[in-house]
């Protein structure tokens, strides 16, 4: 069964009820796998690179504007990065490093953020290389969480729970995993980023 909702319906009132929407998500589901290949994956994100995102999501739809609160709520899901009771599996594309959300001083400190987290017993991260090549035809991003997938398009939020359909992205995502870059091999690629954006701010 698929689902959608429109986002200017789901965001009718602001971002906030939609971040708390994500929060109980993310609760009662201890381990998830998400794929994101031009952004950094929203449990990640710092506050300023979340402010820039949700800002843009604002003008965007042309809903209320709540953005601290809904930033806020943003911060507080990535609670269940250091709670000691979830596990996420997150696979993103080099181009998520490089996409610029908020200018070089936000990216860097998003690196920087990443960097410090990578290692947490929460979280497994892959990257992929730009240059690599994957055994997977390019697809868009995509969150799996128990037995649902939430994907995220321009006009509405998308919510998957067909069995047969629900194969498909865990066949994807394990293809998409296996050619990710993973510990050092992955943080080298961060400090590239990391140096690219600190060259950036310098210029």
């Amino acid at each position: 069964m698929t689902s959608s909702v429109p986002w200017q319906e789901s965001l009718s009132s602001g971002t906030e009820a939609v971040q708390d929407e994500v929060i109980r998500w993310y609760q009662r589901t201890p381990e998830g796998q998400a794929y994101v290949p031009t952004m950094i994956w929203g449990t990640l994100q710092t506050e300023a690179y979340a402010t820039v995102i949700l800002g843009q999501v604002v003008d965007f739809l042309g809903i209320p504007d709540d953005v601290p609160a809904g930033v806020a709520k943003r911060m507080q899901r990535q609670q269940v990065l250091y709670d000691g009771e979830h596990h996420y599996d997150v696979v993103l594309g080099e181009q998520a490093l490089f996409t610029n959300i908020g200018g070089p001083e936000v990216m860097r400190e998003q690196i920087d953020r990443i960097l410090r987290d990578i290692d947490l017993p929460s979280l497994t991260l892959g990257i992929i290389p730009a240059s690599a090549h994957v055994d997977m035809l390019p697809v868009h991003a995509f969150n799996l969480h128990g037995d649902e997938v939430h994907v995220e398009l321009v006009s509405s939020g998308v919510n998957v729970t067909e069995s047969s359909e629900l194969d498909l992205y865990r066949q994807a995502f394990s293809r998409l995993s296996d050619a990710a870059l993973y510990a050092e091999a992955a943080k080298e690629l961060l400090r590239k980023a990391r140096s690219f954006w600190i060259g950036a701010q310098r210029g």
